[in-house]
């Protein structure tokens, strides 16, 4: 089978089933394991299939909605850095809303093994992970979305309703000069009230999501205290300052919030930054 004829039919395997690890397309695609992979990386740079931790994506499958597997997979180590510097933002002392984004997951983890703070959350995964937590922690009920393992609807709104927290984490599938974005309106509708229930909101999202827009808008930059990312900002980024957002990469920050820390807090409600 010639190059052209292998790209044609590894296109339509795509099409059909939407997502294919790679062992499964290798049985399908007689050919060696180095001719499917560099098979796949021309058909990536055509546009034709994204590649994940073991297999290849459907690219309109992927802009509806990545699994929450696969999220949790892709660009990890920098959700890992992320998650370090946002648990470190919140004291002792804290009540913190965790979002069911994949990186909100990994911070929600370690602040589990705190016994010092009180951990709000509405992702089934994080609930999963507190039968041995040291936090408090309190799980918000709702309908079940399979794909990002949230807990959304009407019985999640209701009790956010009579919450606050003092910090929340909250993740994006996407952001631009608008604000952050997300694939579903129950999920959006969730967000924010995180973002209104807590004293200050905390946007955890990794460098790969800038310039990426989605279905809803949930935020716009003024309705943000602190964006975590894996590295510094490119320059554009930096005009965000002027809503008075604290941008936070490893061992760095950079933004109109001159404290340096939250040493000395009480538990009390923080204050948001002056606008």
């Amino acid at each position: 089978m010639f190059a052209q004829e292998r790209h044609s039919v590894i296109r339509k395997i795509i099409r059909e089933n939407q997502r294919i690890n790679f062992a499964d397309l290798q049985r399908l695609i007689p050919v060696s394991p180095a001719t499917l992979r560099r098979d796949l990386t021309e058909l990536e740079q055509a546009g034709d299939l994204i590649r994940v931790h073991g297999g290849v994506l459907d690219p309109a499958f992927a802009r509806s909605e990545i699994s929450f597997d696969d999220r949790l997979q892709r660009n990890h180590s920098a959700k890992r850095s992320i998650a370090t510097e946002a648990a470190n933002l919140i004291p002792a002392g804290a009540s913190v809303f965790v979002d069911a984004g994949s990186t909100c997951l990994e911070a929600g983890k370690i602040l589990l093994r705190r016994t010092d703070v009180r951990v709000i959350t509405n992702s089934v995964a994080l609930v999963a992970a507190a039968f041995h937590a040291e936090a408090n922690v309190l799980c918000i009920g709702g309908e079940l979305r399979k794909v990002s393992g949230a807990l959304v609807g009407a019985k999640a709104l209701g009790a956010l309703e009579n919450l606050h927290a003092d910090f929340s984490l909250i993740g994006t599938s996407g952001l631009n000069a608008e604000g952050c974005w997300t694939t579903e309106l129950t999920e959006a509708e969730t967000k924010q009230i995180f973002i209104n229930r807590s004293s200050r909101r905390v946007l955890l999202a990794d460098s790969t999501k800038w310039n990426s827009t989605n279905t809803v808008r949930f935020a716009t930059w003024k309705d943000i205290d602190d964006w975590v990312t894996d590295q510094s900002p490119a320059r554009p980024v930096l005009e965000w300052q002027q809503h008075g957002v604290t941008v936070h990469w490893p061992g760095k920050k950079l933004g109109p919030d001159p404290r340096s820390s939250w040493d000395g807090f009480s538990g009390a409600s923080v204050p948001r930054v002056s606008r």
